[in-house]
């Protein structure tokens, strides 16, 4: 499977025109897979999360854990090494065969699986206690259905007090502002640009440049924030709790990332 994909990303000839929810497969071709690990720096950014979502999952005393967007394994890892019972799901099988081997370089085994969000429960058996989402890969679902239906599936895999955390690029900043970036906490490795290329309300075109001179670039729909919550709570979620890069107070503009925790169920923290 993966000596057939492509290592060259093609958009076409106009790629500001792609803005569908399956293109992320040709987006993430294995040339790009094989430099992400650079973009994100393992240890830096484990030293700027923390135990941030550790935290979250212990207080609220939730076991088994499905990771929904593995990538290259970073969360799937931190949370094995903490003790979870761990699923490791994603769309893209060059990224999980990535995330299995950095497991394995760790003395960790991933349990993988391919799993395409929008038909999520066909493959991914059993309820979990907390599902994560991370690394702003939401944003990959295009059209408004894709993102009802995933959340439905979501919420559908988890049990009856189960939590979701999902997390997102602060577009309402980036649309309203223009972009900054300090890249403390998500994108730590500083040897690497991430930074936008073009902007409106229905494409967010991130380009990625590498030291070696290797560009690549990623097409997302640039979420805003309040539209996000309201999805969460249309697709059943009871409560949401956002916090801006891992604080729970924060000006609206200055954060990089939000991270919203999802609760199925009330109850008070």
């Amino acid at each position: 499977m993966t000596l057939s994909t492509p290592r060259e990303q093609d958009f076409g000839s106009q790629p500001l025109e792609v803005r569908d929810t399956e293109n992320y497969q040709k987006e993430y071709v294995q040339s790009f897979v094989e430099k992400w690990d650079s973009l994100i720096d393992w240890d830096a950014r484990a030293k700027s999360e923390g135990q941030f979502f550790v935290e979250i999952l212990k207080a609220r005393e939730k076991e088994m854990i499905l990771d929904v967007a593995t990538g290259t394994g970073f969360h799937s890892v931190q949370l094995l090494k903490a003790g979870f019972d761990v699923t490791s799901a994603d769309g893209n099988a060059e990224m999980l065969t990535k995330a299995f081997d950095n497991a394995r370089e760790r003395d960790l085994m991933l349990q993988t699986v391919h799993a395409d969000w929008r038909w999520l429960n066909k493959d991914v058996h059993g309820k979990f206690d907390a599902i994560v989402c991370l690394g702003n890969s939401f944003t990959h679902l295009f059209d408004e259905r894709d993102r009802q239906r995933a959340l439905a599936e979501f919420y559908a895999a988890l049990k009856y007090d189960g939590i979701l955390i999902i997390d997102q690029r602060n577009y309402d900043s980036i649309l309203d502002h223009g972009f900054s970036s300090k890249h403390t906490y998500y994108y730590c490795g500083d040897q690497v640009t991430a930074e936008p290329e073009h902007v409106d309300d229905s494409l967010a075109r991130f380009r990625y440049a590498f030291p070696d001179g290797s560009e690549f670039h990623l097409n997302m729909f640039p979420l805003r924030k309040k539209y996000m919550r309201n999805l969460l709570f249309d697709s059943g979620f009871q409560q949401v709790k956002t916090y801006g890069d891992f604080q729970e107070t924060y000006q609206e503009n200055e954060p990089d990332f939000f991270i919203h925790v999802a609760q199925k169920s009330y109850h008070d923290d």
